[in-house]
């Protein structure tokens, strides 16, 4: 599906993966319209290309008026947090996230869109040894338990994909997104992931510096542009019909490493760094085989963890002032 005059519909235009997606859309195909939706934060990224429609996706009426006339929708709009939302309140990433995917799908059907590009989460994983692959996903098994409200959830609504699929013949490509960081992320470190939450200490000089859990807590992680351009290429292949994808760095990455390399590119030494192992945190070590994408799309990714973290710290000291989230 070639991108040139066609109009795509960006639902959660205004949250971490939207925004990385609007502005590799943005700078790499200038002739394509976007349709973007928000409800609570207001539009921050402005361009002529761009439409923005407010709209609350839990209601089918809201979803059918902002995806009318569009080509191609992508269902990016999620509740998220970190390892404190997990486990203090992890209801908040369930019930609005399952409301929202069940309309939109609904609504794509009913206004004749073609295709979705559904973004998931390595969440719906079961525990596992190693890089684990699509295929091996067992629904027999229950995912880690701080995740079991959210990977059970997204586990339904796949499921809800593969049915629109198979009953109205619907394109859907799901990307199961490992910790997705990067330029408009939440940098609260009550709210947010390890990445930015450790570059805000470190861009604020915190001494000691205080890290959630043990250095060897070991994560995929991704930065937002090269997630970005998966979904792209997800849009654009016209071959895919019903396809799943691991979408990470394929690469493990520590807390310890996230940290040595947030502090590296602020240039803050502090005299003392502490692991708390009494704050929240989740499962001890996830990662995915990114092999699928590699070899079908032909997708790799661009910039190295470190590279990505160097990036991330570059643009939170330009922008803190004023981004909140």
């Amino acid at each position: 599906m070639p991108l040139k005059d066609k109009k795509i519909f960006l639902a959660g235009s205004t949250g971490l993966s939207g925004s990385s997606i609007l502005k590799y859309l943005l700078s790499n195909y200038t002739e394509t319209k976007i349709r973007a939706s928000y409800l609570r934060t207001e539009p921050f990224i402005r361009h002529q290309n761009v439409e923005y429609v407010r709209g609350d996706l839990t209601l089918r009426s809201d979803c059918r008026r902002m995806v009318c006339g569009c080509d191609v929708a992508i269902m990016a709009a999620a509740v998220t947090g970190g390892a404190q939302t997990a486990v203090s309140a992890p209801w908040e990433q369930v019930s609005d996230n399952v409301a929202m995917d069940v309309q939109l799908l609904h609504a794509v059907y009913l206004e004749e869109v073609p295709r979705v590009v559904y973004v998931s989460t390595a969440s719906v994983y079961q525990d596992f040894a190693g890089a684990i692959r699509e295929d091996e996903l067992d629904m027999n098994k229950e995912p880690h338990s701080a995740y079991m409200g959210v990977g059970w959830a997204k586990r339904y609504v796949e499921k809800l994909c593969r049915f629109w699929y198979e009953k109205s013949g619907l394109q859907v490509v799901i990307a199961r997104a490992s910790n997705i960081y990067g330029p408009f992320a939440k940098f609260d470190p009550a709210v947010s992931h390890f990445v930015p939450a450790l570059i805000r200490k470190a861009v604020d000089r915190m001494d000691p510096f205080e890290i959630w859990g043990s250095p060897d807590v070991a994560r995929d992680i991704i930065y937002g542009e090269d997630f970005a351009r998966a979904i792209v290429l997800m849009m654009e292949r016209g071959d895919l019909k019903f396809n799943i994808f691991n979408v990470g760095s394929g690469m493990k990455t520590t807390v310890g490493d996230a940290a040595t390399w947030a502090l590296k590119h602020t240039a803050h030494c502090p005299e003392k760094v502490i692991y708390r192992q009494d704050q929240p945190t989740t499962v001890p070590f996830r990662a995915l085989d990114c092999t699928n994408i590699r070899e079908k799309l032909g997708w790799e990714t661009k910039y190295s963890p470190e590279e990505g973290v160097c990036k991330t710290v570059q643009w939170w000291i330009q922008n803190r002032d004023w981004w909140k989230k």
